[in-house]
């Protein structure tokens, strides 16, 4: 296990702070990141001057990755840890209500989890070239279970949402921005001063006013309730026992799942192109 810490907190100004997902060598979601990302939100909730807070990545390749397949079991003795996943509910609707708009700022690829995470955050911009985007899971004979169906609907409707969770296929920033579910796709070279702008205009503005504003839309937005991103994740937990899940998280994980490698890089093509048995 890296014991090296997965968030790297930048802080631009009082009203506004950068922060950078660093997990080498894949970005995996483990439960050290899951912990210091509760700790974060801690910090953004005591903070009374914050306003906006971007998350990015140190990584070109993976902005935020699927679960640590590794280590999605261990519990660390750290503030926020356990039970790991479990309470991701919890801390994605404190993400989603809380008074300090977040912003996604996404280079290489969002799958799963990381997918999921880019959907809570309140606003999306991503690089034209280098972003993936994808939920992965019914390639492993499983099911999104930490609000993706639930973001998704919201964002892009029935139709394109059942496109993308059971194609369990990569999907490129253009067709994003198309579909709905990233704000804009925006020329990698010009990506960082474009959100950096973003940020430091929204900065500017009255923190309640802010606040209110995001609350009026997310009343009106369709924003996924605590209990029904519980429902979800409790179904993805019995999936998970399904003997056909068992065995495609064997296959996968013999093909370079969590591996450094070409499975990783290319996981849509390579999931339609995996033989069932």
């Amino acid at each position: 296990m890296n014991s090296e810490k997965r968030l790297n907190i930048i802080r631009e100004s009082q009203a506004w702070w950068r922060i950078v997902i660093n997990n080498p060598p894949l970005n995996l979601f483990d439960p050290w990141m899951f912990a210091e990302l509760n700790v974060l939100m801690d910090d953004i909730e005591r903070d009374n001057d914050l306003k906006v807070v971007v998350f990015e990545s140190a990584n070109q390749d993976f902005f935020m990755n699927h679960h640590d397949v590794v280590n999605r079991t261990t519990i660390p003795d750290q503030p926020g840890a356990a039970p790991f996943f479990y309470h991701w509910p919890t801390f994605v609707t404190r993400l989603a209500q809380s008074s300090v708009i977040s912003i996604a700022k996404i280079r290489g690829r969002a799958r799963a989890q990381g997918f999921e995470f880019a959907l809570a955050c309140d606003m999306r911009f991503a690089s034209r070239e280098r972003a993936k985007f994808a939920l992965i899971e019914l390639g492993g004979s499983s099911i999104p279970g930490g609000g993706g169906v639930e973001w998704l609907s919201a964002l892009v409707g029935r139709s394109r949402t059942l496109e993308i969770v059971l194609g369990a296929d990569d999907f490129d920033a253009d067709t994003g921005e198309r579909y709905g579910f990233i704000n804009r796709s925006v020329p990698d070279a010009e990506l960082d001063a474009f959100v950096d702008a973003f940020a430091q205009r929204l900065s500017r503005f009255e923190k309640r006013a802010l606040e209110t504003g995001k609350k009026m839309v997310n009343q009106r937005a369709g924003v996924p309730s605590e209990g029904e991103l519980w429902t979800s994740n409790h179904i993805l937990h019995g999936v998970d026992l399904w003997p056909e899940a068992q065995k495609a998280f064997t296959r996968l994980t013999a093909a370079g799942f969590g591996q450094v490698g070409d499975f990783e890089l290319n996981m849509g093509e390579r999931l339609g192109d995996e033989p069932s048995e």
